[in-house]
């Protein structure tokens, strides 16, 4: 039996209303739980992710050495054109960052409060890439 049954994603940021909106429209999410400081969101296949208030949060530095990456998230698309319009157009960016080595062909991308994730097209790899 498992000790957990759910797990959420949790981003530190400045302004969580305007980082759960970006992650609602580019999941495709709804809303379900708000509080002052924490925002809920669930997208399809019941992917779950929250963002608290953090007044203090700075953003890490990826892909400059100077800070670690610390996590980013990694989602799968069809279109990577399409995709990257989109993101831009919620108010993302794109980040300069060396073509990751792997079968798969992906972009980096920074949300509206600096947290990294990436679009990748087709099937995301089932074992943590090497090198």
């Amino acid at each position: 039996m498992a000790l957990v049954n759910a797990g959420v994603v949790v981003l530190d940021c400045a302004e969580p209303e305007r980082l759960a909106e970006f992650y609602k429209e580019l999941l495709g999410a709804e809303e379900t739980e708000a509080s002052a400081n924490r925002i809920e969101i669930q997208g399809a296949g019941g992917f779950r992710m929250a963002f608290r208030r953090d007044v203090n949060a700075t953003p890490p530095s990826w892909p400059r050495p100077e800070n670690s990456l610390q996590a980013h998230l990694d989602f799968v698309v069809e279109d990577l054109d399409e995709a990257e319009r989109g993101v831009v157009g919620l108010g993302g960016r794109p980040l300069e960052a060396k073509d990751a080595a792997g079968p798969h062909e992906e972009r980096g991308f920074s949300d509206p409060a600096g947290h990294s994730f990436t679009m990748r097209r087709g099937i995301a790899p089932t074992a943590p890439k090497q090198g």
